[in-house]
């Protein structure tokens, strides 16, 4: 999305999970995690809303009285990853209305909601997708964008805590 341009720090209220292969609920670990007595049986959790609403208000509310940017809605697509999307991925999301790509909101939206955690995600945008980019992805240009925005994330983390 043309808002979401790098250094945008957005808390999206969707997102659209593109993941294979990973696990995404602790039923199937069960028995591996030593956690077979908490999940025997398999339940079936509401995701309609991903994120805890009340929480990303709280975290949206925050950055606009610290004076910090941020977009407070959109829809994440979790791609697998570790590879960045083809433009012709970005192109798809786009048709599905994901508005920032990443690869980390999945498996965790579902496992806090599995266990009853309010959740919320702060995704700090790093790069133009494929395709949007007017020049060829730097990975050293991303790192540096991530390296830049993590510690302004980590910055707010201590007066954000007690505001929750």
């Amino acid at each position: 999305s043309p808002v979401m341009k790098p250094n945008t720090i957005v808390i999206p209220e969707q997102l659209i999970d593109y993941t294979y292969g990973r696990e995404h609920t602790f039923y199937d670990g069960a028995e591996r995690s030593g956690m077979v007595e908490q999940f025997q049986h398999v339940e079936h959790i509401d995701f309609s809303a991903p994120y805890a609403r009340d929480l990303r208000e709280k975290i949206i509310r925050f950055l606009y009285k610290a004076d910090i940017d941020c977009v407070g809605h959109g829809v994440y697509g979790c791609t697998q990853g570790p590879r960045l999307e083809t433009a012709a991925e970005i192109e798809r999301l786009k048709r599905d209305g994901c508005d920032v790509v990443g690869m980390t909101a999945m498996p965790e939206a579902a496992l806090a909601k599995e266990v009853g955690i309010d959740y919320a995600a702060v995704a700090v945008v790093v790069n133009w997708a494929a395709g949007v980019a007017t020049q060829p992805l730097s990975m050293l240009d991303i790192m540096n964008t991530v390296r830049e925005n993590m510690g302004k994330v980590k910055g707010i983390l201590p007066e954000l805590l007690p505001f929750l």
